[in-house]
């Protein structure tokens, strides 16, 4: 028998996907759906999601998502509520990153807290360190 040296298997003659290069349309919330991070991955295709408002729900993902769209911590997604179980809901879209600058420039979802966190603690650690020189003695009298 002869060496293995062509170029692959089968999945060689798959293709690629030029989801990538692929620009959809910005998908806005409408009624019964909410913007939501992604929490924490709870098995059995559940996600524990945070709405923008402060509410936690048990949202469960889309078969039509299942094995074909990734979804992580951390992830934006929009979620539709249920009218007769107000604790769950359902992951109808994932938002890539792109589409989530562009739903904060619309003013859809508010900007990262995160960020204003950190801007404050950088001021306060300026204070601190100032207030730490001020009060010091001065070696050259001791």
């Amino acid at each position: 028998m002869g060496k293995n040296t062509g170029p692959g298997g089968k999945n060689r003659r798959k293709g690629k996907s030029m989801t990538a290069f692929y620009k959809r349309d910005l998908r806005v919330k409408e009624e019964y759906e909410d913007y939501a991070v992604v929490e924490k991955m709870l098995g059995d295709e559940r996600t524990l999601c945070t709405t923008f408002d402060g509410v936690q729900r048990v949202c469960h993902i889309r078969g039509k998502f299942r094995k074909r769209v990734w979804i992580n911590t951390g992830d934006v997604v929009l979620i539709s509520l249920r009218e007769f179980q107000q604790d769950k809901a359902d992951i109808v879209y994932k938002y890539t990153s792109d589409e989530i600058r562009l739903l904060k420039d619309q003013n859809e979802i508010p900007p990262d807290e995160e960020q204003k966190d950190d801007a404050e603690e950088d001021v306060q650690q300026d204070l601190f360190v100032e207030d730490a020189t001020t009060d010091a003695p001065d070696l050259e009298t001791i």
